[in-house]
C-alpha cells in the first residue's frame, strides 16, 4: 500500500516542476496574471486543508499533501517572479566574507522565508489536533529541504547549476560558492535519508488503508526526491536539462529558471 502514494508523489513533484518552469519562462508582462491565479488556487488549497483537516482516511492524506504542493508552489512562483524576495537584490559587494556575507545573503531571501514560516504556523493552526496532518507535515518538509539546499549553496557545492538564471535574479550566484563539498551536506543527507526511512517504516506499521499510512508514505517519496535533488549538487550532472522542454518557447530573454519545489533550489 505504499507504492501509490509514492508514485503520487512522484507525480506532484514532476507536474509541479514543470508548471512552475513554464511559466517562470514566459514573458514578464504574463508574471502578474500568473501570480494572481495560483494565489487563488493557494487560498483554495488552504480551504482544502481546513475542510479536511478532520479527515483521517487515503483520500485525506493525499488532498492534503496535494495542496501543501499547491501552496508551496506559489510561494515558489512568488519568488521566481521577483514578488517576494528581500530588502537587498543587489550582488554581494567583492571581498565580503563571514558574517557580512552571511547577513547580505540572508537579505536576499528574508521576506520570502519568513512568508514560508508564517504560512506553517497557519497550516499547523488550521489542523491543530486534527487526525488528518499531512498537509502541514509536507509544507514543514518542503521548508526544510530548502533552508538545508540554500545553506548548501550558500557554504559550497561543486554544481551550483546556475546557466540558467532569470536576469531578474542573477544577482544570487554572486552568494553561492563552489567547493568540493561543506561539512553541512553528508549531514542533509543523512537526515533527508534518515527521514525517508523513518517514514518509511511508520507507513508499513500503520493500519493498511489507513490515511496514516498514506501520509507517512508520501512523505518519505518527497524526502527521498529531496535527498536525490541534493546529490544533484554534488553530482557532475546538470539537472536542469531534465526540464528545458518544459521552458516556454517565447523570446523573452529572462527566461527559464529552474527550480525544485522541493528544495527550493534554483538550478
Amino acid at each position: 500500500m505504499t507504492i501509490p502514494p509514492l508514485l503520487f508523489a512522484l507525480l506532484m513533484w514532476f507536474i509541479g516542476t514543470a508548471a512552475i518552469v513554464w511559466l517562470d519562462s514566459r514573458p514578464r508582462e504574463t508574471f502578474a496574471t500568473s501570480l494572481t491565479l495560483a494565489g487563488l488556487a493557494a487560498i483554495a488549497a488552504i480551504l482544502l486543508v481546513w475542510a479536511k483537516a478532520g479527515d483521517a482516511s487515503v483520500d485525506g492524506a493525499y488532498a492534503g499533501f496535494a495542496a501543501a504542493i499547491l501552496v508551496w508552489g506559489w510561494h515558489e512562483m512568488s519568488f521566481l517572479m521577483g514578488a517576494i524576495a528581500g530588502p537587498n537584490r543587489a550582488a554581494c559587494p567583492p571581498g565580503v566574507t563571514g558574517w557580512r556575507r552571511f547577513t547580505a545573503a540572508t537579505a536576499t531571501v528574508i521576506h520570502h522565508d519568513l512568508a514560508i514560516a508564517a504560512t506553517a504556523i497557519l497550516l499547523f493552526a488550521l489542523t491543530w489536533h486534527a487526525p488528518n496532518q499531512a498537509a502541514p507535515l509536507t509544507f514543514l518538509l518542503l521548508f526544510g529541504l530548502r533552508l538545508s539546499a540554500k545553506f548548501n549553496l550558500f557554504l559550497g557545492v561543486p554544481n551550483l547549476s546556475d546557466e540558467v538564471f532569470p536576469e531578474h535574479l542573477a544577482y544570487l550566484k554572486s552568494y553561492f560558492r563552489t567547493a568540493r563539498c561543506n561539512p553541512l551536506f553528508p549531514v542533509s543527507i543523512l537526515v533527508g535519508t534518515g527521514l525517508a526511512g523513518w517514514a518509511w517504516i511508520v507507513a508499513e506499521r500503520a493500519p493498511a488503508g489507513s490515511g496514516a499510512s498514506a501520509s507517512a508514505a508520501l512523505l518519505a517519496g518527497l524526502a527521498l526526491l529531496g535527498v536525490i535533488e541534493h546529490l544533484f549538487l554534488v553530482l557532475p550532472l546538470r539537472d536542469a536539462r531534465l526540464w528545458r522542454w518544459a521552458a516556454s518557447a517565447s523570446p523573452n530573454p529572462a527566461k527559464a529558471a529552474i527550480i525544485e519545489p522541493q528544495t527550493g533550489e534554483i538550478v
